[in-house]
């Protein structure tokens, strides 16, 4: 499902304004209340919005140090390595992958010292054969969706590329 200008320009001020009503939201874009409600749960219906959360930063939690990690496992082991590591706090994020490994981590540990302990319960597991780590120095360009959903509002619907 694509996005249009007016789908581009919606989620574009919710990322700037995350608690803004729809009312104000209306008003800003200058188009009904109505329009704007049914685009929004159109967007959560197909998945473009998946969530109005805060965004919260792991270092100001505690966890300053990010690290990924590749895991190889055990063929046939992938469920059940998935539920091994959704039991760790600290794993941040999860993709499958292709190429030298079959698993990449987002970890976050509250020390250099701290992400061996994080590592250790990581691979600590039978499933798991070998992980290759890499820590985070600095996140130069955070993570960012709005560059890309202007480009795909600009595209408009159905659009491929280009």
């Amino acid at each position: 499902m694509g996005i249009d200008a007016l789908d581009g320009r919606l989620i574009k001020l919710l990322a700037e304004e995350p608690r803004i009503g729809v009312l104000e939201m209306s008003r800003r874009l200058g188009v009904a209340r109505g329009t704007v409600q049914a685009r929004l749960d159109r967007m959560r219906a197909n998945g473009v919005i998946r969530g109005f959360g805060p965004q919260v930063d792991p270092a100001a939690l505690g966890y300053p140090v990010t690290a990924f990690a590749t895991l190889e496992i055990k063929q046939g082991q992938g469920p059940d390595v998935r539920a091994h590591l959704a039991t760790v706090p600290e794993v941040l994020e999860l993709h499958t992958t292709t190429g030298q490994g079959d698993m990449l981590c987002r970890l976050v540990a509250r020390s250099n010292a701290d992400l061996q302990r994080v590592i250790d319960r990581v691979v600590g597991f039978d499933g798991i054969v070998r992980a290759s780590t890499a820590i985070v120095l600095e996140n130069p360009v955070p993570l960012r969706i709005i560059p890309l959903v202007e480009q795909a509002s600009r595209q408009g619907p159905g659009s491929g590329p280009g």
